[in-house]
Parts: structure tokens; C-alpha cells; sequence
């Protein structure tokens, strides 16, 4: 349950965790095997905040569309489990931090093909396997969920796939060719590899603005209830939550939990998304990296929002 204390109006919070936090050095990394990455300036940062109330806060760069990368991984899970009535994808990928690399192909083959969490490479091909059982166009399908729960059409200003540069990441995506092959070896892919890994990486290069992600991941705020109805059932949305709290940040979950207090998940264009239980859905992006791969910005402010208005699981 989230404790919420008196706090100032979220507008001007917002405004000024926006001067407080944009880069004004150019500190941090991009990933070297996503050139893309690397366009946005240094100095970027928005910040939104959707309520579930139904009313939209945000400031900064908060309009821009970024490379969402691994944020995706929270949406193909709802939609996986949204379309598995027997929840038998946990048979396939377990709940459980992996305490190593994002990437990792040594832990796959210690553990004999199952990945350790959804929200880890090989666990989110996995999910994508799984949810092209039930939608064969699967990234494309992916938008279209996108688009409805953000209630912006994606042939519109909507969610889009950046086409370019999904298959520039799919051509230096050997690491996650190899943990595809991995896994079709140990019998837990159903589709070919390279199909899995081609639709995980258009769905990572979905774009999208601090604005729509945050609307996006509203229905996890709502109890798993989107625009239209129900996207996942209470109790999964609970489970995602959870998932997102203990496995979300790479290897800093650990230190986002103590820090922030809320479950999360990053991705290494920049951005994050940050659920408060019946409260709101938080999106924060700025493109520059720590170490773990995680927003270097983004990180600090979201620290520094949660200890203005209390917002936490904890």
C-alpha cells in the first residue's frame, strides 16, 4: 500500500526536478552496440506523471519520443499473461533477480534454458515466443496495445516502431541471437530464433514520449484496468508490480528499491517507468547511463520525487 503525505501541487514539483536534475555535464555512457543511442543531446530530460484520476502532469522534455528499449518488456509480459488463461508461461521463465548480466549466456546454460525473470534478455524472448503463440505479428500487435491504452493512434502521433533502427540493432544483435539459439536448444523457444529475436527488437525500438509511456502504464496503477477494459486481472497486476520492484533496474534493483521505493523498469534509450499502486504511473527519460545501464538523471530525480511526495510501497 502507498503512503502519500501533504506535498506541494505536482506541476511546479515537476518544474523544478526538471532544473534540478537535467544533465548539465555530459556525464554517463550509451550502449556502444546500439549506435542509435546516441543522438539525443546529453542534456536532455522530461519527466510525466499520469494519474489515475485521469489527469496528466509533466515538464521538461516530457513531449519528446525516445527509444523506449527495455520499458517494452513490462507490456509484452501484461499481454502475454493478459492472453494465457493457465499462466503456463511460468513454466517457462521464472520470478527471481538474476544477479548477473542483462545478457548473460553462461546463467542460461547453467539453468538449462529457463531464464531467471521475465525482464532479463532471455526471459523477454521467451515472452515473446510466448506471445506470438497467440499473435503472430507480434511487434505489430505490440503498437497497436500501445496505441490503445495511450489513446493516440499509431498511425498518428502515436507509438511508432523506429524501423531503422530496430534492424540496425537486429544486425549487431548477435548476444541475443546466440541466447535465442540457447534457448531453442534447450526446447524453450517454439518459434525460430531469428523471428523471436526480429520481433523483440522492434519491439524495443518502439518510440515513445515520456507523456504516452506514463499513460501506458497506467492500467498497472489501476489494478490491470486500461482505457477498455481489463488488460490484466488484479492479481497479475500485482505480480508484474512485484516482478518490476525485485528485477526491474538490471543489477541495481536492489539500490532502486532503497532509493525510490516503487517498482520500476528502465531501458538504455534513457527512459524509466515507475508505478505508485492506485496512485499513478511515472515515466522519466534522459538519455545518459550509470554503469548498471540505468538513467543517470532519471535515477536521481525520481529519489528525489518520492521523497517530496512520499510515494512508496514501503
Amino acid at each position: 500500500m502507498t503512503t502519500v503525505i501533504d506535498s506541494p501541487p505536482l506541476g511546479p514539483v515537476l518544474d523544478d526536478i526538471v532544473r534540478t536534475h537535467r544533465p548539465r555535464t555530459e556525464r554517463g555512457s550509451v550502449p556502444a552496440s546500439i549506435p542509435h543511442l546516441a543522438a539525443p543531446p546529453f542534456d536532455r530530460f522530461g519527466i510525466a506523471v499520469a494519474t489515475t484520476e485521469g489527469e496528466m502532469f509533466s515538464a521538461g522534455d516530457a513531449g519528446i519520443p525516445f527509444s523506449i528499449q527495455s520499458i517494452s518488456k513490462v507490456f509484452t509480459l501484461a499481454m502475454a499473461l493478459g492472453a494465457d488463461e493457465q499462466d503456463s508461461l511460468w513454466s517457462r521463465v521464472l520470478r527471481e533477480p538474476s544477479g548477473t548480466a542483462f545478457n548473460s549466456l553462461v546463467q542460461l546454460e547453467v539453468e538449462h534454458g529457463i531464464p531467471r525473470n521475465p525482464f532479463i534478455n532471455p526471459g523477454a524472448l521467451v515472452v515473446t515466443d510466448h506471445l506470438m503463440e497467440s499473435f503472430p505479428d507480434g511487434a505489430d500487435h505490440f503498437v497497436r496495445f500501445l496505441a490503445e491504452q495511450v489513446g493516440e493512434s499509431a498511425a498518428g502521433s502515436g507509438p511508432y516502431i523506429d524501423e531503422a533502427a530496430a534492424q540496425n540493432e537486429f544486425a549487431n544483435g548477435n548476444r541475443n541471437l546466440a541466447l535465442a539459439h540457447f534457448l531453442k536448444d534447450f526446447g524453450n523457444l517454439r518459434h525460430p530464433a531469428q523471428a523471436v529475436v526480429e520481433s523483440y527488437t522492434r519491439q524495443c525500438s518502439v518510440m515513445m514520449t515520456c507523456e504516452q509511456t506514463a499513460k501506458a502504464g497506467l492500467f498497472l496503477a489501476r489494478g490491470g484496468q486500461g482505457v477498455s477494459g481489463s488488460v490484466v486481472s488484479r492479481d497479475q497486476a500485482k505480480r508484474i508490480c512485484s516482478i518490476m520492484l525485485t528485477c526491474g533496474m538490471y543489477d541495481a534493483a536492489g539500490e532502486f528499491a532503497y532509493r525510490v521505493g516503487l517498482p520500476g523498469k528502465s531501458g538504455v534509450g534513457g527512459g524509466i517507468l515507475i508505478i505508485v499502486p492506485g496512485e499513478c504511473s511515472i515515466c522519466v527519460w534522459s538519455p545518459r547511463l550509470d554503469s548498471k545501464g540505468n538513467s543517470l538523471a532519471g535515477m536521481a530525480a525520481l529519489a528525489d520525487l518520492t521523497d517530496r511526495t512520499g510515494w512508496s510501497v514501503f
